[in-house]
């Protein structure tokens, strides 16, 4: 990386200049506020607008440590002693039937892949389901056997469940809401508290895969690509790396709103911050040239079956290692650092030797992609 922010202050601009470059730094380093009047697509985006609109009406109405800590999951310490991860989400997408899956597989493997970045071992899901009156069954029978399939590929039960209708018009079809729960094993402990300078940034393979598969399903852009989602539970996987890199401090899956959020995200509550080098990133040329066509950043694009891991610099090769000799890991890469200087900002290292700043996802480019 080029100099740190205090680094330029210190040597490069009058005092001025560095007074505006603290206020800027101080600016991004703020909760985004909620100003909207109205609920808008970007409020699902899983950027600034997501975090502004959990902040200011759920956080606020429901405010407890555990909900506070913004997760994908909550870890809870039952009276016995035992500690269980608990997840919940709804899936909304459109196509419901794409490359490489349905909204029934998405269904099952996002909220175990939640209870996996939680360091939890899935063990049991209920499904809830929003059926628009005329909807045909047939094609609901094949979307519960995905999930039916994807359950026990993943080592789940599906235990308990609801179902409500709606009259036509009243929802897109079908919407589905899961929940999980898993079992952490003792002595796990996963939190961006621990997040440390000098630790490795892997991911578990390419990015952009399922965000880009969702767009061309739909047929709206007149791109003809072999696209597939990614979408897959990477539990399995989870286990191996922790294993092989024990010391690992923090995981999450870069679903909406991609990798550069979901490094924003980790940035701002380690108060550190992290340097990620373009040439390390990976993306399916494919998933790039599509990306190129559209004027999106592969950065911002979601994945369904992958996760970014922040491991001790000592067991980074070892996890990798442990990463690539599995099918769903064969992708993985180191693509960053965790550093001290710029706090709580994410960095892109380009290829030209220069630095530029990645922020959280701005506005909603790939509405209803999960």
């Amino acid at each position: 990386m080029s100099r740190t922010v205090n680094e330029y202050l210190s040597s490069g601009p009058t005092f001025a200049e560095g007074e505006v470059i603290e206020r800027i730094e101080a600016f991004r380093r703020r909760r985004p506020r909620l100003r909207d009047e109205i609920v808008t697509m970007a409020h699902g985006a899983g950027g600034k607008s997501s975090a502004a609109l959990v902040d200011a009406v759920f956080v606020e109405a429901f405010r407890n440590p555990l909900l506070e800590s913004l997760g994908d999951g909550a870890v809870v310490t039952l009276p016995s002693g035992e500690r269980l991860a608990m997840s919940t989400d709804s899936f909304v997408v459109q196509p419901l039937r794409f490359p490489g899956g349905s909204i029934g597989h998405l269904a099952v493997h996002g909220t175990v892949n939640d209870l996996a970045m939680a360091g939890a071992v899935p063990s049991w899901v209920s499904a809830a389901f929003v059926l628009e009156e005329g909807f045909p069954i047939t094609e609901l029978k094949e979307i519960v056997a995905d999930m039916a399939g994807a359950a026990a590929a993943a080592g789940v039960q599906i235990v308990t469940g609801d179902t409500k209708v709606v009259p036509k018009g009243a929802a897109d079809g079908l919407f589905i809401t899961t929940a999980g729960i898993g079992l952490v094993p003792a002595g796990r402990e996963l939190s961006a508290a621990a997040v440390r300078p000098g630790d490795k940034v892997l991911l578990s393979g390419p990015m952009g895969d399922h965000g880009m598969a969702i767009m061309l399903a739909r047929g709206d852009l007149a791109i003809e690509a072999d696209i597939r989602s990614d979408t897959a539970a990477v539990s399995g996987l989870v286990e191996a790396l922790l294993a092989a890199a024990p010391s690992t401090r923090w995981l999450r899956d870069p679903t909406r709103g991609g990798v550069g959020t979901v490094c924003n995200e980790l940035a701002r509550v380690s108060g550190l911050g992290v340097v990620l080098d373009e040439q390390r990133l990976p993306v399916r040329p494919v998933v790039n040239g599509a990306c190129e066509m559209l004027g999106i950043d592969p950065l911002y694009v979601a994945n369904e079956g992958k996760f970014l891991a922040v491991v001790a610099p000592d067991e980074a090769a070892a996890g990798l290692a442990a990463l690539r000799a599995q099918p769903l890991g064969d992708g993985a890469v180191e693509i960053g650092t965790v550093v001290a200087e710029p706090e709580a900002t994410v960095v892109l290292r380009t290829g030209f030797g220069g630095t530029r700043i990645v922020d959280m996802l701005v506005g909603d480019p790939l509405p209803r992609i999960c």
